[in-house]
């Protein structure tokens, strides 16, 4: 028999919708967020050629620096206030979580619950502000030392340009990264997430138009377009049954006596994902790889050994190339681990279930079911991790060998369908809270008829 909840979900319609006014707000102020973000990727900044610019992007579009590019909405190539997007953020993050591991006062911190996780928050922030100023001065030099058939990028290069670009950068991050706070806490689903997702879809439809007007051109067959169009659609489909999928562990209470009552004695299901580190792991590979084309720009044109060494890296490290497909792929595996033995300790989850009499039947409770739980994880991990690699990179490798010009691949496949169904989720959530509400005050208004 169906539950309370998959009835009301059976029974979704516009009109419980319309009245779900809380849900509407919410809804309504994330649609008004992500405008604001998009208004702020057309924002030049200041003492920038763009003739010039657009040039020596046009010759860039297919590397390192173009994916980022898209994963930015365009904001990096018009060289806007949000240039950087949210990925110093998320390069933060990033370190954040390998010191909560390493560093036992950091880790302390995050044992003392929401006060340490403010902390931790905090310290995000700040080094999110050293992030955003290295890169920001990188770009800057970068900048500078660009030229294209039309002359120079910097109109009036030198310290002015220098201060202003990076204080202006650094803005762009820090109210981008506030709006995603703001996003998270009054709106619906996770706002730095959202924001990714709101760049890489914002560029879907002249991807498409391009990539339609080769066909129609006859530079691409047209049975290539349509087995792209068609992997597309199979890749979506993968990765929705994938993020579906769990690893269901039963989990047996015992029976226990109140008084002349028995209470207890029911079983329930511990749902493990497969892909329980979702889709963090891709975005923090792809935040560490545009690292050497950053290092790169501090000493781009100015010559010497180290100049030409890192020109060399960022052109090993080129989107397609062998070198960024075995660090992409090495760093999702590690991500998968590290960020699931973040999320998910075999040990607590054995103690919580033993503190509350819980146990797996045919594993004795404590130390036996912490073994089996990361028994268990591990191999999910491993699968999940095969996973995410795949979707990742098959598609570059697709796309690598064609020269297709169709930007869309298994990393922004990844990212929008699962940013999608996690904000589903959460307005499935809402819905359910809405008519629960509902069903409540009407259960009220006949007690007190009655």
């Amino acid at each position: 028999m169906a539950s309370a909840a998959e009835q009301l979900a059976a029974n979704f319609n516009f009109g419980a919708f319309s009245k779900a006014t809380e849900l509407k707000k919410r809804l309504w102020f994330v649609l008004g967020a992500l405008v604001v973000y998009r208004l702020g990727t057309y924002i030049p900044l200041p003492g920038i050629d763009p003739v010039a610019l657009e040039d020596i992007f046009s010759r860039q579009a297919g590397g390192i620096v173009g994916m980022f590019d898209v994963f930015a909405g365009g904001a990096l190539s018009r060289m806007t206030i949000f240039a950087l997007n949210v990925m110093p953020y998320i390069s933060a993050s990033i370190i954040m979580q390998l010191m909560t591991a390493v560093v036992p006062s950091i880790e302390e911190l995050k044992k003392e619950g929401e006060t340490g996780r403010k902390k931790i928050n905090q310290y995000t922030r700040y080094l999110t502000v050293v992030l955003a100023t290295v890169q920001g001065y990188g770009i800057a030099v970068g900048l500078e030392n660009s030229t294209s058939s039309v002359g120079s990028v910097v109109i009036n290069p030198g310290l002015f340009f220098e201060v202003s670009t990076v204080l202006t950068i650094v803005g762009g991050t820090m109210f981008l990264m506030w709006l995603g706070e703001q996003i998270t806490q009054r709106g619906v689903g996770n706002g730095i997430s959202l924001i990714i997702f709101a760049g890489i879809v914002a560029n879907l439809p002249s991807a498409l138009a391009t990539t339609f007007e080769l066909g129609r051109t006859n530079v691409l067959p047209t049975l290539l377009i349509v087995f792209l169009l068609f992997m597309s659609v199979a890749v979506v489909a993968f990765i929705v049954f994938i993020e579906r999928a769990q690893r269901r562990i039963v989990v047996q209470y015992p029976k226990r006596q109140v008084g002349n009552r028995m209470f207890g004695g029911e079983s329930s299901h511990m749902p493990l994902k497969l892909n329980t580190a979702g889709v963090i792991p891709p975005i923090f590979a792809s935040s560490l790889l545009l690292m050497p084309a950053t290092f790169a720009g501090f000493s781009g044109g100015a010559g010497g050994a180290g100049s030409d060494l890192l020109t060399q890296i960022t052109a090993y490290l080129g989107r397609g190339q062998p070198g960024y497909l075995l660090a992409y792929v090495t760093m999702i595996v590690f991500f998968a681990f590290f960020y699931t033995a973040i999320v998910f300790n075999p040990t607590e989850t054995a103690d919580n279930l033993k503190k509350y009499g819980g146990f797996i039947p045919g594993i004795r409770p404590g130390k036996n079911t912490a073994d089996y739980l990361d028994f268990v994880l591990t191999r999910l991990t491993v699968v999940g991790a095969a996973y995410l690699a795949a979707v990742c990179i098959l598609p570059e490798i697709l796309i690598s060998q064609y020269n297709v010009p169709f930007y869309f691949g298994g990393t922004s496949l990844l990212i929008v369908v699962s940013v999608t169904m996690d904000t589903v989720g959460q307005i499935h959530a809402h819905m359910l809270a809405h008519q629960y509400e509902g069903l409540i005050k009407k259960s009220k208004l006949r007690g007190r008829r009655g």
